[in-house]
């Protein structure tokens, strides 16, 4: 009885001990890990910001790794709100899914297969952005980015960090709600307020934020990619002007790595390329990018049904009735602004034109290393032809030399012959022999000059 008790106990202080189960989401604030960025536009912080992000993250990796082992498909997520307050959480994918309303698909596009792939999807509520290395979940109050501490995504946190705050309408008055900006007239919902149908056009004069967020990555990884085609420039046309003053197997391996670049640079250019051409192609895509317009639409409807079930005491079938018949003009003009893409077209015109602009730069080079090739491959020719007719003209001579050295074969013979017993004989007959052979030659070499087989 004694040892179950002690069993027993012991049982009781491990189960006691055991760690509680980890949270869904494990959230640090932008405070204690990701500091926050001023209003005012710091010269020092773009430089500084990446180096203090990864030494916050490496500070608190020691403390995650066991709950990293507990949800092993946990990843680090960036949020980024209106305002540019950022916070480092960490979520799996059932989190995220729910949060901002996508399929477990769009997901898999952000995993690492596809990495270099390129696609802008529309969603109902988010907009899902895969752009070389930049992959964001974007709706229309905040930004959610993927692996946000790779070196290759820092300059992208950094210009979020820096912009965001100067170009979004709202701000935060301190005590954790959104307003407006401007002092525009406001009404309030449950949760928070929103700006009244009479602003609703002044702000959406600037661009929406979801589309803030995708001229920043827009930005991002086309000077990225134009940065990559200039250091491109500068390699390759050195390496190509060593190989055609010098056709060495260094030189061209040189040039087939280059070469092999050069392609590779293209493909990611073509499909950042393909990928706006796709959505300029397509106004019906365009239009449900706009997710501030869905936003407010939904916003603004649930606010006014929540004003009139407040305010009468009507059933809620009547009150839609009248919602209907009250909003049927603006909704009608709403509606009527959803075929209107001006906006992002131009935007994604600009960096089409300029992606374009980039991808003609790489055709620039890859012309010039094709000139280069054709260059060295009729130098090759040339030599080749040079080395056809010296082994002509040694066919040539060698044909002379074999007709004299038959001529020399015959005599040494042990056959009967009368010229054995003249004296004095013998070196004009050698003399005669090389004689004709060398006539022979030149009748053959000049022959095959009249026939254009060998050079003048």
């Amino acid at each position: 009885m004694k040892m179950a008790k002690g069993q027993s106990l012991f049982r009781r202080r491990k189960k006691a001990s055991l760690p509680p189960h980890p949270p869904e989401i494990e959230a640090t604030t932008s405070s204690a890990l990701v500091p926050v960025v001023p209003n005012n536009n710091n010269n020092n912080f773009a430089s500084s910001s990446s180096t203090a992000i990864v030494a916050a993250a490496g500070n608190n990796n020691k403390a995650s790794v066991g709950k990293k082992k507990a949800g092993g498909a946990a990843r680090l997520w960036m949020r980024f709100d209106r305002t540019g307050q950022s916070e480092l959480i960490e979520c799996d994918k059932s989190v995220i899914i729910k949060r901002v309303s996508i399929p477990a698909r769009d997901l898999r596009i952000l995993g690492p297969v596809f990495s270099h792939s390129s696609s802008i999807l529309a969603r109902e509520k988010a907009m899902v952005v895969n752009l070389e290395f930049i992959r964001a979940i974007v709706t229309a109050e905040e930004v959610l980015l993927v692996d946000p501490l790779r070196q290759d995504v820092l300059p992208f946190v950094d210009q979020l960090r820096q912009q965001l705050p100067h170009k979004s309408a709202f701000k935060n008055d301190g005590t954790g709600q959104i307003v407006a900006q401007d002092d525009e007239m406001l009404f309030p919902t449950s949760e928070q307020w929103l700006p009244a149908p009479e602003t609703v056009e002044g702000m959406q004069a600037e661009l929406p934020f979801e589309f803030q967020v995708l001229e920043i990555a827009l930005e991002v990884v086309c000077t990225f990619l134009d940065s990559s085609v200039a250091e491109l420039e500068r390699d390759a046309y050195p390496v190509l002007d060593e190989l055609a003053m010098n056709v060495s197997t260094k030189n061209l391996e040189r040039v087939r790595s280059l070469k092999s670049n050069l392609t590779r640079l293209l493909a990611r250019v073509q499909k950042v390329r393909d990928e706006i051409e796709h959505l300029l192609d397509d106004n019906e895509d365009m239009a449900q990018l706009y997710l501030t317009r869905k936003w407010i639409q939904n916003q603004q409807s649930e606010a006014l049904l929540g004003a009139m079930v407040s305010n009468n005491n009507v059933p809620a079938a009547t009150l839609l009735q009248r919602l209907n018949s009250t909003t049927s003009g603006s909704l009608t003009i709403n509606h009527s602004n959803d075929d209107d893409v001006e906006d992002l077209e131009m935007l994604l015109e600009a960096y089409f034109m300029q992606l374009d602009g980039t991808r003609n730069k790489i055709l620039s080079v890859r012309e010039y290393i094709d000139d280069t090739e054709d260059y060295v491959n009729i130098q090759l020719d040339n030599q080749r032809n040079e080395l056809i007719q010296l082994q002509l003209t040694l066919t040539i001579a060698s044909f002379a030399v074999a007709v004299e050295t038959l001529i020399a074969g015959v005599f040494g013979m042990n056959i009967p012959c009368t010229l054995y017993q003249t004296n004095g004989v013998f070196w004009p007959l050698v003399g005669g022999c090389t004689a004709g052979c060398m006539l022979l030659f030149l009748l053959i070499l000049g022959y095959a000059r009249w026939k254009k087989l060998l050079g003048s």
